[in-house]
């Protein structure tokens, strides 16, 4: 083995790079969230960050977004069952083949109720604001050939439908389309709400839901579903990729103080987990849900990188469990495959 010198001058500058990033570690900033007026919304509960400068930044990025989508299809299963099908993928802008996958699932698992959680969905249509004149701010135009809106995704499955935009896909004078989480399911979808995440690099807007029903011996049961996507970087100045990793740790405290009340709940999503299990975003959450189970450690983007989790706090007696999906199905990333039982 060949020993490399790197000449003092420069051990020195590297140092510094890294004691000037330790900072970071130790202020992640402001991460209160507070409930606000959502009239004019289709949404029943908005709550968004409290400090000022969050709420101005979010501002101009929801300027170039339409309104949330809620959708009941005209078709729903019965509630009475004692098992769920929980699947969390981010479907890469609608690239990836929610249809095969639900095929698949229905293969193996038969005809159970199913929740989607979702991240990249994205909307298409004249609620989308445009124009040159339009002052917002947005991302760069992601998806490609084969992508599929999520209204008319919802609409061919015949699955209720509730999505939350979190930023413009692409400058409002070359699309009419917005890009955020969503909530498909074969039961009725109550008490929704949107959780908005302290500022770091994108705007991120959580979707939750309540699903309901009764078991098979007539007993009731209630479950909390959130569909999350956590910033991947930050920027430069802030350290880029090391600075991220404390950007979602602000953003998950956020999370879990708004679902910290709930006895019967999943999380999940893609939360840009670069450190994967170990980093911070991972620890802190399934310290608040204790009945998850970790032992599947596969990679889930492009077989690289564990970005994708599923989270359960469950009441006595229920038990969660979930694998990583058999393929991709046409995204870059694997999707989540999670039963609960709830008898």
């Amino acid at each position: 083995m060949t020993l490399i010198r790197v000449p003092r001058r420069r051990r020195l500058q590297w140092i510094a790079g890294f004691l000037a990033l330790l900072p970071l570690a130790g202020c992640t900033g402001s991460y209160s969230i507070a409930r606000r007026d959502t009239a004019g919304l289709a949404v029943p509960a908005w709550f968004s960050p409290t400090l000022a400068a969050d709420r101005t930044t979010l501002a101009r990025w929801s300027a170039g977004v339409g309104p949330p989508v809620v959708r009941t299809s005209a078709t729903q299963e019965s509630s009475a069952t004692d098992t769920l099908c929980v699947i969390s993928w981010n479907t890469a802008l609608g690239t990836g083949n929610v249809k095969r996958l639900l095929d698949d699932v229905k293969a193996e698992r038969g005809n159970v109720p199913i929740v989607l959680l979702l991240q990249e969905a994205y909307r298409e249509g004249p609620e989308v604001p445009e124009g040159r004149t339009l002052a917002a701010s947005f991302a760069g135009r992601l998806g490609g050939e084969g992508s599929v809106e999520i209204e008319a995704l919802a609409e061919s499955l015949g699955m209720n439908l509730y999505y939350v935009p979190s930023m413009r896909n692409g400058a409002p004078w070359e699309t009419k389309e917005d890009r955020g989480n969503a909530i498909l399911s074969s039961l009725p979808l109550t008490e929704l709400s949107a959780i908005e995440r302290p500022f770091e690099r994108q705007r991120r807007v959580a979707s939750a839901a309540t699903l309901a029903g009764t078991s098979t011996d007539g007993h009731p049961w209630r479950l909390r579903v959130v569909s999350v996507h956590l910033d991947n970087l930050v920027g430069l100045r802030r350290g880029w990729f090391v600075g991220g990793e404390f950007a979602r740790v602000r953003q998950t405290r956020a999370l879990l103080d708004y679902v910290r009340g709930d006895a019967a709940v999943v999380l999940a999503g893609d939360f840009n987990t670069w450190f994967g299990f170990a980093e911070p975003t991972y620890t802190a959450i399934a310290r608040d849900f204790p009945d998850t189970d970790p032992s599947d450690r596969q990679a889930t983007f492009m077989g690289m990188l564990r970005l994708d989790h599923m989270f359960f706090r469950l009441p006595d007696g229920w038990h969660g469990a979930f694998k990583r999906g058999r393929s991709r199905y046409g995204s870059d990333h694997y999707p989540l495959v999670g039963a609960i039982d709830l008898n």
